[in-house]
């Protein structure tokens, strides 16, 4: 079994949009007999986009599994959409991969969307290629987008080919590390071998001598042998540059058009001979702390990284074989809830179509259909076992939507809907928010939650409206003020009674004891929404009998939760009960609860009640030339810019914005920098509302609640 996973080659396709992977991949398959023709994204007729939506707009949104046969090499590669609004379906993708291919626009050079896929790499420690494309294209300027990727990326970044001419000049490409050059007529196809030029030469041999010495650099044997003869033979160069490519000491640049598809079969070998095979990845973390090495030898342990529910399907399941083999008929668990699953089918897949196999061996990618309780991020392992696969961290959402409620039966369609994409797409969060009475849908942008409401359209029949989300503001108070309040009510019989004395001040850690009071009891909660209460029972005497302290406690909760200001939850109090009164007859649980919610509302506000807006940590990636429109927006949503910094040949914008000023942002942001700026957000911390608009937040509640 050790040689099947050795022969394994698993690469994902990695790209800002309109960098052209999905082209590029067409000539693979082309190229290694898997399609007899090549098909195009414009014509609608490619392997990867298959879905309907994906046609319709001309660009990937959903990842796709293709394999091909390359001389000893089995190769998966997955195609990723190269629009961060569904970077849910590419960091699944790299998880599983043990090389990256990043796919460079010649026209465009080093994009917005190169920076943040850079960064997912190197936090995954994933060996990567660069690839730039499009080098026939009649902007293409192969000169100035290598010098971009050296610049950004650093001195590992080694180029091993260079063009005879950018644009529709290009014919040749001269090929440092084989010494040859490849001819190719002008309608592209396939290439005939020549020497290189001698107004080339001197560069490509230059070029090869770098290549040498990066392979040298990362072996010690070869270093020696280096030293001592001064060259390497073909196949200790291919295994020090393995080597310099696993431990990211080097990141080669292939050239290609896929267009044309020029330069794609010496890819092909380049993964062959020298990217790595499962059995040279890193180990996967687990859950616990341990790793998980690829053995070829050892129990079944395999790793769901994407689902998918699929008409007439129902739920396919993508996943990699980390131990063992997987075969058709074999039970195995799900640790994470004890179900045992049934691997009723096994597929391998180009596209939409799919191939029955018996068994996959570790290393290998593969597809299974109708799992009961499996979704993304499941370990599936032998009865025996109890491990889990540490799960792909996915990032926070940077945009939310309120949704419009339907009708009720429609709505309780939709929300089953809702949640089964959920379990398809990890990084679309629904939050049914009492608070705000309001259900949520949070994503990675507006195109990423326009096409949930399309596929919720297309597929199920069902409208999907979004509306402006209300916010999540929390009050608290910023003095100190007691006051009391008596609840007496009689209608013949029992009645109510109860008076109760309150303080309330503005709470802190390790705060002193209240003045002047004496102190029976403390209870000091974390709130669930945030924030703390400090409950004193500051009673002496009698006055209220202690029983009554937790009906007392409940009616100020019932009040922090509906706030008096606009309704907003309340904290960071510290409320002290210092005095009151009871009756032997007419005192209850019930008249204190209603007592102490009533005095509560009447001294919050005597404190000069504050209401808090959550503020989030906004970094924006974006051309230089942006930077101005960017910053002088960002004055007018009440930001406080923490600094500026370069990153590479862009620049970094770290913030803190309002929530209530983010809506929407992310269109006006791509408006602003004509799509080549980016951004991520992080909850921060609340911060007080400016005195004008907590006026006015007040002034509009009081208005609701007396209309």
């Amino acid at each position: 079994m050790i040689g099947e996973s050795k022969h394994i080659r698993n690469v994902v396709l990695l790209g800002h949009s309109g960098s052209g992977k999905t082209s590029l991949l067409e000539c693979m398959l082309y190229e290694a007999g898997v399609t007899n023709r090549i098909g195009s994204v414009e014509a609608g007729n490619t392997v990867s986009d298959f879905t309907n939506i994906e046609r319709e707009r001309g660009n990937s949104i959903f990842t796709a599994l293709t394999h091909l046969k390359w001389k000893d090499s089995k190769i998966n590669i997955i195609d990723t959409p190269g629009l961060n609004d569904f970077i849910g379906e590419v960091l699944p993708s790299l998880r599983v991969a043990d090389t990256a291919i990043m796919v460079i626009n010649a026209q465009n050079g080093v994009e917005v969307g190169t920076e943040l896929l850079w960064e997912h790499v190197q936090k995954n420690k994933t060996p990567l290629i660069f690839i730039i494309n499009q080098v026939d294209h009649e902007k293409a300027d192969y000169e100035k987008t290598l010098e971009q990727l050296k610049t950004r990326f650093g001195n590992k970044v080694a180029p091993i080919q260079f063009p005879n001419a950018s644009g529709p000049g290009f014919t040749k490409i001269i090929d440092a590390l084989r010494m040859t050059t490849y001819a190719f007529s002008d309608q592209g196809g396939k290439p005939t071998k020549e020497p290189i030029a001698d107004e080339h030469i001197q560069r490509a041999q230059e070029w090869h001598n770098a290549l040498v010495e990066i392979a040298a650099e990362n072996d010690e044997t070869l270093m020696e042998k280096f030293f001592e003869e001064g060259s390497l033979t073909e196949e200790e160069l291919a295994e020090g540059l393995k080597k310099a490519l696993i431990q990211q000491e080097f990141f080669p640049v292939f050239i290609t058009s896929a267009a044309k598809n020029m330069g794609t079969g010496r890819v092909l070998g380049f993964i062959n001979d020298i990217a790595p095979s499962p059995l040279e990845a890193p180990p996967v973390p687990l859950t616990n702390g341990d790793t998980l090495t690829i053995d070829p030898n050892g129990p079944t342990v395999l790793f769901i990284y994407k689902t998918m529910s699929e008409p007439q399907v129902g739920m396919v399941s993508y996943f990699k074989v980390y131990s063992g083999k997987v075969t058709v008929g074999d039970e195995l668990i799900n640790p994470a809830n004890r179900t045992v699953e049934r691997i009723n089918q096994l597929f391998v897949t180009v596209g939409k179509t799919r191939t029955n196999v018996n068994h996959l061996f570790a290393g290998d990618l593969g597809v299974t259909v109708k799992l009961k309780d499996s979704h993304t991020n499941d370990t599936l392992c032998d009865k025996n076992l109890s491990i889990q696969i540490a799960p792909i961290e996915f990032p926070e959402p940077i945009i939310r939507e309120a949704i419009v409620p339907p009708g009720k039966n429609e709505m309780e369609k939709l929300m089953k809907v809702l949640s089964q994409m959920a379990e398809e797409d990890p990084t679309l969060i629904i939050e049914q928010n009492p608070a705000l009475k309001q259900v949520l849908l949070h994503g990675q942008g507006q195109l990423h939650l326009d096409i949930i409401r399309y596929r919720v359209d297309k597929l199920y029949g069902l409208k999907l409206e979004f509306t402006r989300p209300r916010i999540m503001y929390m009050e608290t108070v910023t003095a100190t003020a007691q006051d009391s309040y008596r609840h007496k009510k009689q209608t013949g019989g029992a009645g109510q009674f109860a008076e109760v004395h309150m303080r309330i001040e503005p709470y802190y850690d390790n705060m002193p004891d209240p003045e002047g009071l004496t102190v029976r009891n403390v209870e000091i909660d974390d709130l669930p929404w945030g924030g703390k209460l400090g409950y004193y029972w500051c009673i002496v005497g009698g006055a209220i009998d202690s029983k009554f302290s937790n009906a007392i406690k409940k009616g100020i909760m019932q009040k922090m939760e509906e706030g008096p200001l606009t309704g907003s939850r309340c904290r960071d109090l510290r409320i002290s009960i210092y005095d009151g009164k009871m009756h032997p007859v007419d005192s209850n649980d019930m008249a204190f609860m209603i007592a102490a919610s009533m005095v509560f509302k009447k001294v919050f506000q005597q404190a000069k009640p504050q209401l808090l807006e959550p503020i989030y940590d906004v970094e924006i990636l974006c051309p230089d030339e942006y930077l101005g429109d960017i910053m002088s927006d960002l004055q007018t949503r009440r930001a406080m810019i923490l600094g500026i910094e370069s990153a590479g040949i862009y620049q970094k914008v770290k913030a803190r914005v309002p929530l209530a000023e983010m809506y929407r942002y992310a269109t006006a942001l791509k408006s602003m920098s004509q799509g080549r700026a980016k951004f991520t957000r992080k909850f921060h911390d609340y911060a007080p509302v400016p005195p004008d608009i907590q006026a006015r937040l007040v002034e509009e509640y009081q208005q609701a609640v007396e209309s």
